[in-house]
């Protein structure tokens, strides 16, 4: 890992999001659930572009694959996958195909397929639906490490991404830097207020107006 990486693994979804409230940034990518693991992932995105198949040539190569070789350990793929189509996004010969190329993990705005599978494999894997319908003859792969839309967020390759049992969080390449640096300040914050807690300060002395005002720009 990088600086940036490793400083990103140590913060969670919710902070991320504080940070970007905190600086007027957006980034949050609404209805995307865990599927597998108990994991936080964070790092680098790698994108997939995904549209309807009808009307274009069938690939020589499975969706999903370039972006694994072209993937480094650590980072992420991110699928859009918003045709509107009943079709599996990932499935799980590519989630045995990351999990041992070390990838972090799969985060898909559209369904995937066996789940259970990626469960055995211990690979991290992000999705706003299921489906055990196949993505052969349904979708196709039309661009990988291209711009792509997540749940109304812009994602661009080498953006940032924190997923965990939250929530989904990407931030740009360019604001990375002054949201690590406010995210690792309400993180600060946080692990001191939860030990006055633990040390009996009442609640409302802890979270009070400094509280309420601490996202104020």
């Amino acid at each position: 890992m990088d600086d940036v990486t490793t400083r990103l693994s140590h913060l969670d979804s919710c902070t991320v999001s504080d940070a970007l409230d905190k600086l007027g940034l957006e980034g949050v990518a609404q209805g995307i659930q865990r599927l597998t693991t108990a994991r936080r992932i964070s790092g680098r995105v790698v994108t997939v572009k995904l549209e309807a198949a009808e009307g274009r040539p069938a690939s020589s190569r499975h969706l999903g694959t370039t972006a694994i070789e072209a993937a480094r350990p650590g980072d992420v793929i991110v699928i859009e996958q918003r045709t509107g189509i009943d079709a599996a996004s990932w499935g799980g010969n590519l989630s045995c195909a990351a999990q041992r190329r070390g990838i972090g993990g799969v985060i898909a705005d559209g369904p995937v397929r066996d789940v259970d599978e990626a469960q055995d494999y211990d690979f991290a894997l992000f999705a706003s639906g299921r489906t055990p319908h196949t993505a052969r003859g349904r979708i196709v792969e039309t661009g990988t490490n291209v711009p792509i839309v997540v749940s109304g967020v812009a994602v661009t390759p080498g953006d940032f991404v924190v997923a965990d049992g939250t929530g989904v969080v990407f931030v740009t390449a360019r604001d990375i830097e002054p949201v690590l640096a406010a995210a690792e300040a309400i993180a600060a914050r946080e692990r001191a207020m939860a030990a006055a807690l633990r040390q009996g300060t009442p609640v409302t002395e802890v979270m009070g107006k400094s509280y309420e005002t601490m996202l104020e720009r």
